[in-house]
């Protein structure tokens, strides 16, 4: 459980104090979902820019740049890689070509390592199931509704995701994890956090006038708001939300073709990968598997105990 934050200056009336004073109070709000980690992504100097630390956000103080009209943040819960590793953390650095983006994710992702093999795709020393998202809009070489839409019918699990590029686009891809935004179209102002009750709390330190316009989005949604607050929307499958993620429980229509590819070719290596990622989700290394593998136990007694707590 973590949180997305953030807020869009579109008609650039605030101060510098004011965004920062803003952003603290969205970001203090957050860390009712995550404590372990905060950052903020932001457009400042022709430059984007990434801050982003472990440790609970108020301890953190962030500032926002005058010139800085989107400001993206993320407080963690962590999951999957150590918070005390700069790089395991919220908003996620990508390029698309030469277009740089920044990228944060409120959920769990359960096939990460399987996009990986199936995609030919980097490793990398990022621990963090959530940068695979980063990893799959890189391979479509463009970050626009197309490669969002690619990314969000390959990954599997529960998300939410907010993505900025360098043009001061701000992309929010829904799935089935919580977001709110409002919209105060006499301030030009958009500011959203994961939950209602987390935004009103931020909302009650900010001393807006006016009365803010409710966004609604639907899991299958992808919003894009730019710098001048013009909005647009496209969307994506939702079939996954309602099967199984495993290959091996999907309705065969449903499964995309490189899984399908990957389990018929080596569906023992692919049932190891997909067990060994549930293992992940359950508080277990890949290290710990082997050594049950080791110990002669078989991959259905692994499976057993890994849901039914018996070995």
């Amino acid at each position: 459980m973590c949180c997305l934050f953030g807020m869009i200056d579109y008609k650039d009336t605030l101060s510098r104090r004011q965004k920062t004073r803003m952003v603290r109070a969205l970001a203090e709000a957050s860390e009712a979902r995550g404590t372990d980690a905060a950052g903020i992504a932001y457009n400042a100097g022709g430059t984007l820019h990434i801050d982003k630390r472990p440790g609970p956000a108020h301890t953190i103080h962030f500032t926002v740049p005058g010139d800085a009209k989107v400001i993206m943040g993320h407080t963690r819960m962590t999951t999957q890689g150590s918070a005390l590793k700069r790089q395991n953390n919220h908003p996620f650095a990508g390029r698309a070509r030469r277009e740089g983006f920044a990228l944060a994710h409120n959920g769990v992702l359960y096939n990460d390592k399987l996009l990986r093999r199936i995609h030919d795709l980097s490793q990398t020393s990022i621990e963090t199931d959530s940068y695979i998202a980063v990893q799959l809009i890189e391979k479509q070489g463009a970050l626009n509704f197309d490669s969002l839409r690619f990314m969000a019918e390959e990954v599997e699990g529960s998300f939410c995701f907010t993505v900025l590029d360098r043009k001061d686009n701000l992309y929010f891809v829904k799935g089935d994890n919580p977001l709110c935004l409002y919209h105060y179209p006499e301030l030009g102002l958009y500011l959203y956090a994961s939950t209602e009750e987390i935004l009103r709390n931020a909302i009650g330190k900010m001393r807006l006038a006016g009365t803010p316009e409710s966004v609604t989005l639907h899991c299958g949604d992808i919003l894009k708001i730019d710098a001048q607050g013009k909005r647009e929307q496209d969307t994506f499958s939702t079939e996954q939300f309602f099967c199984s993620w495993s290959p091996y429980f999907w309705p065969q229509h449903t499964v995309p073709v490189p899984a399908k590819r990957y389990a018929a070719e080596d569906p023992e290596a692919a049932y190891l990968d997909e067990l060994k990622t549930i293992a992940t989700w359950y508080g277990y290394d890949n290290a710990m598997v082997d050594t049950w593998l080791a110990e002669g136990f078989t991959t259905d007694e692994i499976e057993d105990f890994l849901y039914c707590g018996e070995l």
